[in-house]
């Protein structure tokens, strides 16, 4: 299974070497995307994407110029429930069988304080685009593992609300309320390595 290289985003766009001919590798058991959304308005579903590809650019010189396009495969969705995963991979949901893609496209990079940037872009889910704004926190100072390779590791957040990216599906209870909530938490979190040499 590939990497995600959208994880990358959060990294080569502040480091200095991190560029795309760095021999940089993703640390499987510690990286990945994360979403969570309500359920019956009492508890959170949790799930992931699992299957990326994407280009990175980075200007170590005006980090303001980096950029980042980043593709997610949506029938990659995981959320440990084989019946729940595939609803969500229908037409109520995400329908992959017309829209395979998930995309972000970087429009603007900025700091946003000692160790913070703010990525804006252009995300599309199920043919619709709308702006979103990455909160990167990291990276962590480099360290040395046990095993000599370079280590960093940090994380992104942002908020959607689905309903802008035509995921309406929804069920309204008897006692009030609602089967799915609308705001969609997104965290990536990231650790990557070099080996030594």
């Amino acid at each position: 299974m590939r990497k995600p290289a959208v994880f990358t985003v959060v990294f080569c766009l502040a480091v200095p070497g991190l560029v795309l001919a760095a021999p940089w590798e993703f640390d499987p058991a510690h990286t990945g995307v994360h979403f969570k959304v309500r359920h019956l308005m009492v508890s959170h579903v949790r799930g992931d994407f699992e299957k990326f590809t994407g280009m990175i650019t980075y200007d170590e010189s005006d980090v303001t110029k980096s950029t980042a396009d980043i593709t997610i495969e949506a029938a990659s969705i995981n959320t440990r429930v084989a019946k729940r995963d595939e609803h969500l991979r229908s037409p109520d949901f995400l329908d992959v069988a017309k829209y395979p893609a998930i995309t972000f496209k970087s429009k603007k990079v900025e700091k946003a304080g000692d160790g913070r940037l703010k990525v804006t872009g252009d995300l599309t889910i199920k043919g619709v685009t709308r702006e979103a704004v990455l909160d990167v926190e990291g990276p962590t100072p480099a360290i040395k593992d046990p095993q000599g390779n370079t280590r960093v590791g940090g994380s992104a957040t942002t908020k959607i609300n689905r309903k802008d990216f035509g995921l309406t599906w929804q069920k309204v209870l008897e006692a009030g309320g609602v089967t799915v909530g609308d705001d969609v938490d997104i965290t990536i979190d990231l650790e990557i390595f070099r080996k030594p040499g």
